[in-house]
């Protein structure tokens, strides 16, 4: 085709210069066309013999390749037969396994029926012979066999019972001297390593003075002085016959503090009118407030407790001047870390939790004076208010039992709280409200029936209570003992805690004659 369209183009081109040829030389191109003609004659033949040789090969190559198609789908229609015919046999070997399974399978069903028969006609006989047995027993037994039953079921939860029982009091009282013990000497532990100062305070300060004439200086003409001073502090001033001595009376022990103060740096200064009252007053409050504020940098630093928000130091260490049954809360707080953090390390728990709980657990007695609420209240208004942990808001709220401890931090700050109030010399109570507390434990213990006596000992910590044996039985005691206990600590307020004993004895006597 190609040799075909090089033909025409070059007729083409020699049409073309033929006519540009006549054009410029007429008389040149009349002699030039015979010979183009043979020319071009020539050339056509060429491309005709070219086009048929062309022609001849694409032929010949087309019939070799229609023939290498051919041999090699045969091939493939060969491997996909036999592939055919081998998957027919392996099917035809499966189906004549199954055949052999499906005949080996219905032997065994024939077989398994045969035993079948056979084991229920045994089943038969055996129920029969079972309740002629049963019937041949109750005849001799004289009792039916539910009866029967029901008294071997009885006896058996009756010896059951009675193991269960003694089995309990073992482990308990083998778990109760064990977790005593554990106690004591974590407890010990702690208390030893712990040595705080107990400080008791008074609701009043003695002023010593260098004569008893500053006594009238103090009072002022027609007692303008002593006025100024009590109107300026909010505490009473008491002048009496004792010799040297001023008393400051207030039950506000920051006041008294103030009062106390001013009064001291009034005597040194020695001009005392209504006016250098008041200044020295505000530099009192001055001073005390800087006291606060060291009081409960102090306390911090000693517990390592140094996250603390400022607001909470400053109030923590107004605890310096509050004191509960005569203890100073400060010095309570921080020993209740301590012994809170100790015994923390002990148990494994966690110690900065424990020492953080401690040291904020009475809080709220720094402003239960100022606001309404318990102190409980207050010091988990307190930790909330200025984003303490909910588990130290928890501590705070469960150290008095208000409501149930749930973590061992909570159980460690209460059992702490309860150690430093009831260390010998940390409270003061007066002996009428001593007695008192007596009189109830013994009127509670006396309240239950079959209690013949009771006794309050190791001041008011341990109630002994005696029972009527022929009205209290052994496990009867126990009960009791739990009862006593939760009307305790339901009616009665008291630090640390109460050991219930119930005590049941048995006196038989005979006399040989």
């Amino acid at each position: 085709m190609n040799i075909v369209l090089a033909i025409v183009l070059m007729l083409l081109f020699a049409a073309v210069g033929c006519g540009v040829g006549y054009t410029y030389r007429r008389s040149v191109t009349e002699k030039r066309i015979g010979r183009t003609e043979e020319y071009a004659q020539k050339l056509l033949d060429d491309a005709s013999r070219k086009a048929a040789d062309i022609k001849k090969e694409t032929e010949i190559e087309a019939k070799e390749e229609v023939l290498r198609l051919k041999t090699k789908l045969d091939e493939e229609i060969r491997t996909r037969r036999n592939e055919v015919q081998h998957a027919e046999r392996r099917v035809n070997q499966r189906e004549e396994a199954l055949d052999k399974k499906m005949d080996n399978l219905e032997r065994r069903e024939e077989t398994l029926n045969q035993k079948s028969e056979q084991t229920q006609k045994l089943y038969a006989e055996a129920e029969e012979l079972r309740d002629k047995q049963s019937k041949e027993l109750e005849r001799i037994a004289a009792m039916t066999q539910d009866e029967a039953k029901q008294m071997i079921i009885g006896h058996v939860q009756k010896d059951a019972y009675h193991d269960a029982a003694a089995l309990v009091r073992e482990i308990e009282a083998k778990a109760k001297e064990e977790g005593e013990k554990k106690a004591r000497n974590i407890i010990a532990l702690a208390i030893q390593k712990c040595a705080a100062d107990h400080v008791a305070e008074t609701t009043v300060s003695v002023i010593n003075l260098p004569n008893d004439d500053m006594k009238g200086r103090i009072i002022g003409r027609e007692g303008r002085n002593i006025r100024a001073l009590e109107t300026a502090t909010g505490v009473d001033l008491i002048i009496d016959d004792t010799p040297e001595a001023v008393i400051v009376s207030a039950f506000d022990p920051v006041r008294r503090e103030i009062a106390r103060l001013a009064i001291e740096k009034l005597i040194q200064d020695g001009r005392i009118h209504p006016a250098r009252i008041e200044e020295m007053v505000e530099k009192a409050k001055k001073e005390v407030d800087n006291q606060i504020r060291e009081a409960g940098e102090q306390a911090v630093f000693e517990t390592g407790q140094h996250s603390l928000h400022p607001e909470l130091v400053k109030i923590l260490g107004r605890m310096r001047y509050r004191t509960s049954y005569g203890q100073n809360v400060l010095k309570h707080s921080i020993e209740v870390s301590h012994l809170a953090g100790l015994m923390a390390a002990e148990l494994g728990a966690d110690v900065q939790l424990a020492k953080r709980a401690g040291l904020l657990h009475d809080i709220g007695k720094a402003v239960d004076h100022e606001q309404e609420g318990s102190h409980v209240q207050l010091g988990a208004e307190l930790a909330r208010k200025y984003h303490e942990n909910n588990d130290i808001i928890h501590c705070i709220q469960a150290h008095h039992n208000d409501i149930e401890p749930q973590t061992v931090e909570a159980v460690l700050v209460q059992a702490a709280d309860a150690i430093s109030a009831a260390r010998p010399g940390a409270r003061r109570e007066s002996l009428e409200n001593y007695i008192k507390r007596l009189e109830k434990l013994e009127s509670i213990a006396n309240d239950f029936a079959g209690v013949e006596k009771s006794f309050a000992i190791q001041s008011g910590r341990e109630i002994r209570i005696m029972v009527k044996p022929e009205d209290v039985t052994d496990e009867g005691t126990k009960v009791m003992a739990k009862e006593i206990a939760k009307r305790i600590e339901q009616e009665m307020e008291y630090p640390g805690q109460i050991r219930v004993n119930v005590i049941r004895e048995t006196r038989c006597t005979e006399y040989a004659k």
